[in-house]
């Protein structure tokens, strides 16, 4: 018998009739039971195994009898306790009514002189306890039972017991909820006296008052935090009819210090009570008002938290990918940040006509789940656990069409970052959040997970889900649910889930591929940083494990197609090498390959196959031009149809707008960057789209777009070179005045923000565009002065194979040349870097490239091209 209600009845059996579990909290679970001696309904508290073994029996009956001597009228009574089959309980009146918690949640803000008549009773209830050396230690509305509308505290005595334990959590975090521990109670002081409950009741007379308690946060560190650090915010900004006196007696209660507060629980009560709720309580104070209007946001102490603007970009990635017209021709550049990327960003939408006139601006139905964390105390597996319970619930929630589900890119910068929900809302524009941590005790999962309104940063609703790990599927389809019905709640409107669309239900195949995820994710950064061997050995671990996960559910489509991205980023990580760049894709295509047999039309599975056949064009690995045209008509052929599939497959959209540019079809190319946009503006490398929206705008000669997009993009990136690059490119473009002290002083900006390793060789390309920028400014005005410093420039920027292997530079000096008028260099600089890169030779052919006009009446384009004039 493992049932724990049925193992309660038969230690409780003759004294307790054991009817059904009632609730449950962090530190108990709560059973209806029928008081078999004297006849009554009862509710017995049991509680959980680990606080059990931390705080032992002997402790708490003795803290217990300590309780049960309290005796007032609004502390709810204590009848009866022990230890039964290694059960620790005790016994309470059962309360017909409801609790504090359940009133706030269904009226939100409680009239004015009903909270402070609640405050009141409560108070005069720790009063009489702190006159007797008891300290409650966890005042919150779930605390305070509500019978006929008076209240009475609950729960004496068990956090006295469980603070005096010898170790609670794995953290040794104090006992209590974040929302309302005082800085004192939150640093695990053991000398705490009245002053903490008092603390703690004014976050409840404020959220009573207010909506929500004083602080919110991602987590409980979070708000802890605040609670030490930052200003309580004023009530009257959300409630302009409280009075000054009120407002300041909470105040003073929510003080940091201790000495700073009242110096009894009745002395705030009192405080309250003496204020007149007559027409003072219907009106703006004026006196606050003043008070606030001069008060300087300055002056306020930090919190601590991180606004999300301020969230650092993440180290940027070698190299750059640049349109085929402005910057690409070069294999070396074309390579680079196709689809994997690692940039964290920021980006605020405009406002949509989703969310006009929703408060704030914010439409419930933009909704932003959370990445999940790992409750303190769990082992680390459970980390990767919550990562996938995370994605899974993205990935279904974006099934329902009123829905408009922020992909995972767009919530993975807010990943372990200390940032308050309301500025991720803000942030993403998303007036709905879904919170979650997840928990392993023995063998169960338990999933605590809630929803919060990202307008006011209030809780709508939250649910705990306790599941065995084996039955993980079934713990995401209740998760799925139970935010379903949350949502169904928030929006007024039924919100059905498609049928869920996990693709296995092999528990350990799943978990082998989270793992496997994990491993392959913390590569990346080694691989950036220089250190292939210990990136070689974490990718092969990661390989190992979507080995595993394939052998144990061999018909899964995700671990083969997951092991052909995993030699798609080895492949990336040996940059222009052509030795492992063909062995890692060729042993990426088998992947896929097995990938595409168990399901044809797996749109991730298509995408890695063209993106591994792309990059084999890219690198030039079959030099024979019939087949190298088919590897780059199969990859866009596999690209296709992975949009075709999955019409929102973003980073499929951003490399065929790639690809479509080495083709030259720049305009369908600017319609892909386009449509990449759309499906995903979080994708991790939205620079390298917004990259290529300016430069197919610029290959189309169309100055005033690639003028938004280069600012776009300087706007959402500063840190990046590429966006000081495309501000000199816009100066060579027909119609713009070219500025060449502007131009030099955006190639030294340029050059600050490469990268130290790349420096060399990004100078040399900057100085080559200032050149090109020069060639214009001499063009235009006819000023020979002007064409002797371009060619001056020009000198002193080529490099040699070993700076230039592909020949970028080349392939520049050509533009500038072709700009001054001299044919003849301008061709001996497109032959050399046509012969480095052969793959490239059928795109001359394509007459758009406007800035090569003048070369393309000349019989040596139409051999350099292979076409036939």
């Amino acid at each position: 018998m493992t049932d724990p209600i049925e193992l309660l009845r038969t230690a409780l059996e003759g004294r307790y009739a054991i009817e059904r579990s009632v609730g449950q909290g962090g530190m108990a679970t709560v059973y209806l039971a029928r008081d078999l001696r004297h006849e009554r309904q009862v509710a017995i508290k049991v509680l959980r195994p680990e606080l059990s073994v931390s705080i032992g029996a002997d402790r708490f009956l003795r803290e217990i009898r300590v309780a049960a001597q309290l005796q007032h009228p609004n502390i709810l009574a204590l009848y009866d306790s022990g230890e039964a089959a290694g059960f620790l309980y005790y016994v309470m009146p059962y309360v017909e009514g409801e609790s504090l918690r359940d009133r706030m949640s269904r009226e939100g803000q409680l009239p004015l002189e009903e909270a402070i008549q609640i405050t009141c009773d409560v108070a005069d209830a720790l009063y009489f306890a702190h006159s007797r050396n008891v300290i409650h230690r966890d005042i919150k509305p779930e605390n305070i039972l509500l019978q006929d509308g008076r209240p009475l505290v609950a729960d004496f005595g068990i956090a006295r017991a469980a603070s005096s334990g010898e170790k609670l959590t794995e953290t040794g975090m104090a006992v209590g909820t974040p929302h309302y521990m005082s800085p004192e109670q939150a640093l695990a002081g053991e000398n705490l006296d009245g002053r903490t409950d008092q603390y703690s009741l004014a976050c409840m007379t404020y959220e009573m008052l207010v909506g929500q308690p004083p602080f919110l946060g991602p987590n409980a560190m979070a708000i802890l935090a605040r609670h030490s650090l930052e200003s309580v915010p004023s009530l009257q900004v959300v409630r302009n009819s409280i009075p000054d006196e009120v407002e300041d007696a909470i105040m003073r209660a929510l003080e940091k210090t201790p000495a700073d507060r009242y110096r009894t629980i009745r002395e705030y009560a009192d405080a309250l009570a003496a204020v007149d709720l007559g027409p003072t309580a219907r009106r703006t104070s004026s006196r606050s008002m003043r008070a606030r209007r001069s008060t300087p946001q300055a002056v306020r102490r930090s919190s601590g938290v991180t606004a999300a603007k301020d969230l650092p970009l993440s180290a940027k990635l070698a190299g750059l990918v640049r349109g085929r017209g402005l910057a690409f021709w070069s294999a070396a550049a074309a390579i680079l940040l196709l689809v994997v990327g690692g940039s964290a960003w920021w980006f605020r939408l405009r406002p949509s006509a989703a969310s006009a006139g929703t408060p704030g601006g914010l439409s419930p139905k933009r909704i932003a789940v959370m990445y999940f964390e790992k409750a303190p105390g769990s082992p680390d597996s459970v980390g990767y656990l919550a990562d996938g319970i995370t994605e899974a619930l993205i990935h279904e929630l974006s099934g329902v069409a009123p829905l408009e589900v922020i992909s995972k890119n767009g919530v993975l910068p807010f990943r372990n970052a200390a940032v308050t929900p309301d500025s991720v809302a803000r942030a993403l524009r998303a007036g709905t959040l879904v919170e979650g941590t997840v928990a392993q005790a023995g063998d169960h999962l338990r999933l605590n997970v809630s929803l919060v309104n990202g307008a006011t940063g209030t809780e709508i609703g939250s649910k705990t889900l306790d599941r065995p790990r084996e039955q993980i599927f079934a713990l995401q389809d209740d998760l799925a649910k139970e935010v379903a019905f949350f949502l169904r709640q928030q929006l007024g409107r039924e919100v059905q889930l498609e049928a869920s669309r996990v693709e296995t239900r092999n528990t350990r195949a799943w978990e082998l591929l989270q793992k496997g995820l994990t491993e392959a994710r913390g590569a990346d950064p080694l691989a950036a940083a220089g250190d292939t061997a210990a990136a070689a050995r974490q990718y092969q671990r990661a390989d190992s494990l979507l080995g595993l996960a394939e052998t144990s559910d061999p018909s899964w489509v995700a671990p083969p197609t997951q092991r052909a991205w995993l030699a798609y980023r080895r492949a990336r990580a040996a940059g222009v090498e052509k030795g492992p760049g063909d062995e890692w894709t060729r042993k990426g295509l088998i992947q896929a390959t097995k990938a595409l047999g168990l399901k044809p039309t797996d749109p991730d599975a298509l995408e890695v196959h063209g993106v591994l056949l792309y990059w084999r064009w890219l690198l030039n690995l079959e030099p024979d031009p019939t087949k190298a045209a088919k590897l780059i008509a199969d990859a866009e052929t596999d690209l296709r149809s992975s949009v075709g599939v999955n019409a929102n497959q973003a980073s499929a959209w951003t490399t065929l707008s790639h690809l479509l540019i080495n083709k030259n079809e720049t305009a369908e190319a600017k319609l892909a960057a386009l449509r990449a946009y759309e499906s995903d503006p979080y994708l991790s490398n939205a620079d390298v789209t917004l990259w290529r929206l300016f430069s197919t705008s610029s290959d189309l000669e169309d100055a005033i777009e690639a003028k938004h997009w280069c600012e776009e993009g300087y706007r959402r990136f500063p840190g990046e070179p590429r966006f000081i690059e495309c501000q000199l490119w816009v100066m060579f473009l027909p119609g713009q005045k070219p500025d060449i002290d502007q131009a030099w002083k955006l190639y030294q900006q340029f050059v600050q923000l490469t990268p130290a390793d790349e420096r060399e060789a990004e100078r040399l390309r900057g100085q080559m565009i200032v050149a090109v920028v020069i060639a214009r400014a001499a063009a235009t005005s006819g000023n020979a002065a002007l064409r002797d410093s371009a060619q001056a420039v020009i000198a002193k920027s080529r490099g040699d194979a070993k700076i230039d292997p592909t020949r970028d530079l080349a392939q520049w000096e050509a533009v500038a040349q072709t700009i001054l008028g001299n044919k003849d260099q301008a061709f001996r600089q497109l032959s050399l870097f046509v012969a480095s890169n052969p793959q490239q030779r059928a795109s001359l052919g394509k007459e758009e490239l406007w800035w090569f006009r003048d070369l393309q009446n000349d019989p040596r384009w139409a051999a350099l091209a292979g076409t036939k004039r």
